[in-house]
């Protein structure tokens, strides 16, 4: 392996979340402001991903709306600023690029949901979980009781025969 290789390989990070164009993602980021760090949420649709996922110029764009000014942000995949990415949920899309959606207003801008996800990013330094142990965590049943709740039925009333 030549120098290049090996410095870019140091810097790829290992466990991204698959992400394509038409997800909603919420882009936790690292702002240096003065000598004071920070983390600010960009929370948007991403409309394009260039260079793949395992260059390491690989970027995707977020677009918000935010005042009912839209705000388009290009994200490095592989920055260090980026702490965390959260997929929020995937909507079904059949195109690679969604440049479109910048002149669309209203109710012309809406995309079929296809599922809600809640699949997080973060970089720590513990060691991921087998596909396995995640599997039998998602399928735990909920914690929290179901109340029994009486159901009435529709024909509470008896008909009269004649």
């Amino acid at each position: 392996m030549d120098k290049l290789q090996l410095f870019t390989k140091q810097h790829i990070k290992k466990n991204m979340p698959l992400f394509r164009s038409g997800d909603t993602v919420r882009v936790h980021e690292k702002i240096r402001e003065g000598d004071k760090e920070r983390i600010q949420v960009f929370e948007g649709l991403i409309i394009a991903s260039k260079h793949g996922s395992k260059s390491p110029s690989a970027t995707f764009i977020v677009r918000k709306i935010s005042n009912g000014i839209g705000v388009e942000k290009i994200f490095p995949l592989h920055s260090p600023t980026i702490q965390k990415v959260e997929i929020v949920k995937h909507d079904k899309v059949r195109r690679g690029k969604l440049y479109y959606l910048r002149n669309l207003v209203g109710k012309k801008k809406k995309r079929r949901a296809s599922k809600i996800l809640g699949m997080v990013f973060e970089e720590s330094a513990e060691q991921p979980q087998s596909d396995e142990e995640q599997e039998k965590e998602d399928l735990k049943p909920a914690e929290q009781p179901v109340e029994n709740i009486p159901v009435e039925t529709q024909n509470s009333t008896p008909k009269k025969e004649e």
